[in-house]
């Protein structure tokens, strides 16, 4: 498919990707290159791997990446509970005691765990890759990874070397919390997600919550995206737009309340911190409401989804 059905496929499973970044990911499907997307927590970098794999009917796998993250942990480690019961039952002569036990007994595939990485490398049919958060990770984890994006290949010292039989679709996200190896952005193409415009976040309200009031769609967002250029200690994504609007559509509003109180306690869906939270008194939503009244036509015209 060509950049402009893979929207298209995208935008079915839920996910609106712009012309940009949706032309980057066809590049890196044709090229079979990995895609290296950063921006802030909440701009829906995980959720476009999830709709990747949604939209071409591929397994997602997904390696969440964490500080001090190791091999066992993201490609494979023997099962040693396993060889020691094989040990223990050769020796007592149980099932399977017969004739010697050799190294090649003990280190074969059956006795090998399969964590994500090798997971997506020996896959039968095509996944999707998912290497979350690669920047919390740390440099020599980072440095055993360029193998896999090299070469699509995991060498096990006690079997070789394990060859992709398809070469999975690869999503690695980063929130730029530590600045990654020139070498591993060379092996990927990258782009880079922004918070949306008016216009998108409304439509992606939209294609995820029909059943939100039209009204109440559209002043919640131009809320939140008021709420984005606030000095916050954390930024409200999409995901807190969408609980916020489902929390307001469990409580059968149709539109927002211009009561500040009676909006502070749903404001929970999108100040997650303790700073945020207190910050904003009854005082300063009333400011929010008040701009949602001032800005509610240019924020109409702030720009079409692309």
């Amino acid at each position: 498919m060509d950049d402009a059905a893979l929207q298209q496929a995208l935008a079915r499973a839920g996910y609106l990707a712009d012309d940009a970044l949706a032309t980057t990911l066809w590049l890196a499907r044709r090229l079979a290159r990995p895609l290296l997307v950063e921006g802030d927590a909440g701009v829906g970098k995980t959720a476009l791997a999830v709709a990747l794999a949604r939209a071409s009917g591929d397994t997602l796998v997904r390696l969440q990446c964490h500080e001090g993250i190791d091999l066992a942990q993201a490609a494979y480690e023997w099962n040693y509970g396993r060889q020691l019961l094989a040990i223990r039952l050769h020796e007592s002569g149980g099932p399977g005691g017969g004739g010697a036990l050799t190294e090649g007994d003990l280190f074969g595939r059956d006795y090998l765990l399969e964590r994500p990485l090798l997971r997506a490398i020996a896959s039968a049919t095509p996944c999707v890759l998912l290497i979350d958060e690669v920047d919390r990770a740390d440099e020599a984890f980072e440095a055993f990874l360029l193998e896999v994006l090299a070469d699509w290949q995991i060498t096990v010292p006690e079997l070789g070397t394990l060859r992709a039989r398809h070469v999975p679709q690869t999503v690695l996200t980063s929130n730029a919390t530590r600045e990654l190896s020139d070498a591993l952005r060379r092996r990927c193409l990258y782009h880079f997600i922004e918070y949306p415009t008016f216009a998108r976040e409304l439509a992606i309200v939209r294609a995820t919550l029909p059943e939100v009031d039209a009204a109440l769609a559209e002043q919640a967002v131009g809320l939140v995206q008021r709420l984005r250029r606030e000095d916050l200690v954390k930024t409200p994504g999409i995901a807190e737009t969408l609980d916020w609007l489902r929390a307001l559509h469990g409580l059968e509003l149709t539109t927002l309340p211009d009561d500040p109180r009676a909006l502070s306690a749903t404001l929970a869906c999108l100040l997650k911190t303790r700073e945020d939270r207190f910050q904003f008194d009854a005082a300063r939503i009333g400011r929010l409401i008040e701009g949602r009244r001032d800005a509610g036509v240019a924020e109409g015209h702030a720009g079409a989804p692309g």
